[in-house]
C-alpha cells in the first residue's frame, strides 16, 4: 500500500488545542455597518459591547459549558480591550458572583456600562491579557485601550502583569497598523502561546487579528485548509485549532507515553530479528 500525503502525525506532546474566538458585538460594529467611517469616532473608544452582544455571549457559554470544553480550558488568554475581556469573562468565566466569596471576581457589577450582574473568579480557570493578541493597532480609537488601573478596577481578577505600560503606547492616531504587521504579530503570539506550559487554551481576540494570522498560517496548507482558515470570523464566533510546534519549541514529554519493555526482555521487532537471522547465515 502507498503512503498517502493527505494526512499527517505529530507526537502529542508537541501539540496544544487552542480554541479562538472572536468578541462579542460591539458598539463600534453597530455604527461601522452603518457608515464606515465612524471607526474614526472618539466616542467609540475602547468599545463595549452591545446588549445584542452580551445574548451573543450567553449563548456561547451555554454552548461550552453543554460541550463540557468549559471543563477542559486550562487557561484563558485575553486581549487587552473592553470588548474583549467582556467577552472573555462572560464566556468562561464562573457565572454570578456572591457578596462575601473568597475571590475577587473576575468582572464587577456594570463594567463598561454593561448592566450586568458581577461575574466570579471560582471554579473556572485563570485569565490573563496579553497586548500581543490585540487588534490592528492605530488610527480607530475603537481600538485603543483603556489604562490598565482602570481594567484592574473592572476586571479584578483578570491577570495583567505582563503588559508594561499603564496606557495604551501603542495605539497611535494617525498610523495605521499592517496587514503583514498585523499576522506577524500574531505568529509570534502563538510561538509565544507554545512555551506556555497549558495545552487547552482559550483566545480571546479579534477579526482583523485572527483573519490575518491564520490568512498567514494557510499559505502552507492545502487549498482546502487555506480556504477554512481565511474566513472571516463572526461576533462570538469559536473555532478549535490544534497548535503544532514544528521547530524544538518546546520539549515536555508526554504524560501519557510510555517506554514499554518492562521488565526487561528480548523484544526485538520480528522484521530486524530476520534480517540478523540472514546475516548470521550468510557467514556459515
Amino acid at each position: 500500500m502507498e503512503a498517502s500525503s493527505s494526512t499527517a502525525l505529530y507526537p502529542q506532546r508537541r501539540c496544544k488545542n487552542v480554541y479562538l474566538v472572536r468578541h462579542a458585538q460591539g458598539i463600534h460594529n453597530v455604527e461601522g455597518d452603518k457608515d464606515h467611517s465612524a471607526y474614526k469616532s472618539p466616542a467609540l473608544v475602547d468599545a463595549r459591547i452591545t446588549p445584542l452582544g452580551w445574548s451573543q455571549v450567553d449563548t456561547l457559554r451555554e454552548h461550552v459549558t453543554k460541550s463540557g470544553l468549559a471543563k477542559k480550558i486550562e487557561l484563558v488568554v485575553v486581549s487587552p480591550l473592553l470588548r474583549t475581556l467582556q467577552t472573555a469573562v462572560g464566556v468562561f468565566g464562573g457565572g454570578n458572583y456572591t457578596d462575601g466569596a473568597s475571590a475577587s471576581p473576575l468582572m464587577v457589577e456594570g463594567a463598561g456600562n454593561s448592566g450586568r450582574q458581577p461575574i466570579s473568579s471560582l471554579n473556572c480557570p485563570p485569565f490573563l491579557a496579553v497586548e500581543a493578541c490585540r487588534e490592528h493597532l492605530g488610527v480607530h480609537p475603537c481600538d485603543k485601550r483603556s489604562s490598565i488601573t482602570k481594567y484592574r478596577t473592572l476586571f479584578p481578577a483578570i491577570d495583567f502583569s505582563l503588559i508594561e505600560n499603564d496606557e495604551d503606547v501603542l495605539w497611535e492616531p494617525d498610523v495605521r497598523e499592517t496587514n503583514e504587521s498585523v499576522a506577524l504579530r500574531g505568529m509570534k503570539f502563538f510561538d509565544w502561546l507554545w512555551t506556555r506550559k497549558e495545552k487547552e487554551i482559550a483566545i480571546v481576540s479579534h477579526s482583523g487579528f485572527l483573519y490575518h494570522t491564520l490568512n498567514m498560517y494557510g499559505k502552507e496548507c492545502h487549498p482546502t485548509i487555506a480556504e477554512e482558515l481565511g474566513k472571516h470570523f463572526a461576533n462570538c464566533e469559536l473555532r478549535s485549532m490544534v497548535l503544532v510546534d514544528r521547530s524544538n519549541l518546546g520539549s515536555d514529554s508526554s504524560t501519557y507515553n510510555f517506554a514499554g519493555k518492562i521488565p526487561a526482555g528480548l523484544d526485538m521487532p520480528s522484521d530486524v530479528a530476520d534480517e540478523k537471522h540472514a546475516e548470521e547465515a550468510s557467514k556459515n
